[in-house]
């Protein structure tokens, strides 16, 4: 996977911070939806994590926001000028191998934007930054494992192979 350096210089902190809030909330909302849809209860439970995880991100920036702009009410904007993809809300018939794909796509947009977003603070802001480069590796975390469930998938899409109540949850 080739990661490049977003350029972030041209949006102001506020719209990169409110950019970082609507795509973890867009995220939890898909990441959530997918976890209900799922029969694989191993597949289940990692978007349930995933989901997780992005509703903690969004909690932070939301505190780094507040902080930075104490009198300001956050109001997440429909669009917004930062150039993230979106993790859009996959059709029912769309096949998981196509939901994973762009889930990956994401989450590797996701992680060069808060790499980008971390230098964007200087020292004396080095809690967020540390916490934005996290933040960055577990966005990579997140590929990873979307990644390794897709090629299990594929793997066994080629082979027909499909056991029934193998990955049912508990």
């Amino acid at each position: 996977m080739r990661v490049r350096v977003m350029d972030l210089k041209k949006y102001t902190l506020e719209d990169l911070l409110l950019a970082a809030m609507k795509s973890e909330i867009e995220s939890h909302a898909v990441y959530t939806s997918i976890a209900t849809q799922v029969k694989n209860g191993l597949l289940k439970d990692k978007f349930k994590f995933l989901a997780q995880e992005e509703k903690k991100h969004r909690q932070f920036i939301e505190q780094v926001y507040k902080a930075k702009f104490p009198k300001k009410k956050i109001m997440i904007p429909e669009t917004t000028p930062v150039p993230l993809p979106s993790l859009l809300m996959p059709e029912e018939d769309t096949p998981l191998g196509t939901i994973l794909k762009n889930a990956m796509a994401a989450e590797k947009a996701a992680h060069e934007f808060y790499q980008s977003l971390s230098h964007e603070f200087t020292k004396n802001d080095a809690t967020i930054r540390n916490t934005l480069s996290y933040f960055a590796d577990m966005e990579l975390q997140h590929y990873k494992i979307l990644e390794i469930e897709k090629e299990s998938m594929d793997r066994f899409e080629q082979a027909d192979i499909y056991w029934d109540m193998v990955h049912v949850g508990p």
